[in-house]
């Protein structure tokens, strides 16, 4: 009985040997024998081991910095030394274009009239003028538009030009260019024509350029001769 149990277990032993095994493959039969890798003993030491593996940073950084720094400095100071002129070229560029206009514009509104309007004209003209400029011209006004208004005569002045001729602070010269055109009934509406020039000085009250004195330069008739 005892052989029986034996035999029986040596061909269970057999069966067990003699079943075919699962193939696996060399990379997992050889994964069986890969040995753990160690643990440090200490895991400080491990730590300091990488701080030293680490590369330090290289001595160029701080001179690198500093020329960067230097650099944007100096361009920044070269863009502000560029701007500054042209700022201020652009300053004068538009103050001179103010004198202009305001020299244009007091010419053709002290000497464009009509009968209707010529008792107003020194009121039209005051906002243009400063200084004692605006009696003396108020004065004139007023001895001429009696005659004036008598013969109807309605004047035009168109500006034909305008130029700056000096700017210093407060004080500029311009100089403007105009046709003027005369007609009254007495000359059968026959059109009195004239190119006149004219200087004006200019004092800046505030924000406004006003009108301080005038002196004709050019004085041409050209009225056809009939």
């Amino acid at each position: 009985m005892e052989d029986q149990q034996s035999a029986a277990g040596d061909l269970t032993d057999d069966q067990e040997s003699a079943q075919p095994k699962t193939p696996v493959g060399k990379a997992r039969r050889m994964a069986r024998r890969v040995p753990e890798p160690d643990v440090a003993a200490n895991p400080a030491d491990a730590v300091e081991a990488a701080v030293a593996a680490r590369p330090a940073a290289p001595r160029w950084a701080p001179v690198a910095v500093g020329v960067a720094a230097t650099l944007f400095v100096g361009a920044s100071a070269f863009g502000a030394a560029t701007v500054q002129p042209y700022l201020a070229q652009r300053a004068l560029v538009d103050t001179k274009l103010d004198i202009a206009r305001t020299a244009a514009e007091a010419i053709t509104t002290l000497w464009t009239y009509t009968p209707d309007n010529m008792e107003t004209l020194a009121d039209r003209s005051a906002r243009f003028l400063g200084g004692d400029f605006g009696a003396q011209y108020r004065k004139y006004i007023d001895a001429i538009a009696p005659t004036n208004k008598q013969a109807q005569v309605t004047n035009s002045t168109q500006v034909v030009g305008a130029a700056v001729e000096s700017v210093s602070g407060t004080d500029a010269t311009a100089i403007v260019y105009t046709n003027s055109t005369a007609t009254s009934p007495l000359s059968k509406d026959i059109p009195s024509l004239r190119y006149l020039s004219y200087r004006l000085t200019l004092e800046r009250n505030d924000s406004q350029w006003l009108v301080t004195s005038m002196n004709t330069l050019t004085s041409l008739d050209l009225t056809p001769q009939l």
